[in-house]
């Protein structure tokens, strides 16, 4: 039931590709995708069906969901370019990160941390607050966030205690 979850955000973050960036069914998409998140990995808590297929399936499900966000979203905003090189920064860190992890591990390594889990916490309100908080503000939390999960990720794949 969670893999099926998770399969659910894959594709509403595909169907948020068709919608305008910003609009009703945009938000309607992206909130239903965002709890699908919440909801994964709590009905396989639950159910006792907690898997490393799992993990993966999660760890690309939110891969698309960024990556179809930052399509959507960056289009629309107005986004310094101090912004794109730490984001560029941040993305050169998880592919790093990815290559080290399947040289250490022959696989790929899924780190699902403390740090990992507020950065998406503050990527998925990012949008939802656009309206009301400074776009340069509310992206610097989220990229020092970002850096610092990223970081971390990379030790915890150097160090052998990933997934």
């Amino acid at each position: 039931m969670a893999n099926l979850i998770t399969c659910i955000r894959i594709v509403l973050s595909a169907a948020l590709l068709f919608c305008p960036a910003l609009s009703p069914a945009f938000y309607a998409l992206y909130i239903a995708a965002g709890f699908s998140d919440m909801l994964d990995g709590a009905v396989a808590r639950k159910t006792g069906t907690v898997s490393a297929f799992g993990s993966r399936l999660d760890t690309i499900a939110d891969i698309v969901f960024t990556a179809v966000c930052l399509i959507k979203l960056l289009p629309v905003l107005d986004v310094p370019a101090w912004l794109y090189a730490w984001i560029s920064v941040i993305a050169i860190i998880k592919l790093i990160n990815i290559a080290a992890g399947y040289i250490r591990q022959k696989a790929f390594a899924a780190v699902h941390s403390v740090l990992n889990k507020i950065t998406g916490g503050l990527l998925f309100v990012f949008p939802l607050t656009l309206a009301c908080i400074d776009l340069n503000f509310n992206a610097a939390v989220v990229c020092t966030a970002a850096t610092m999960a990223a970081v971390y990720e990379g030790y915890l794949i150097r160090a052998g205690r990933a997934a």
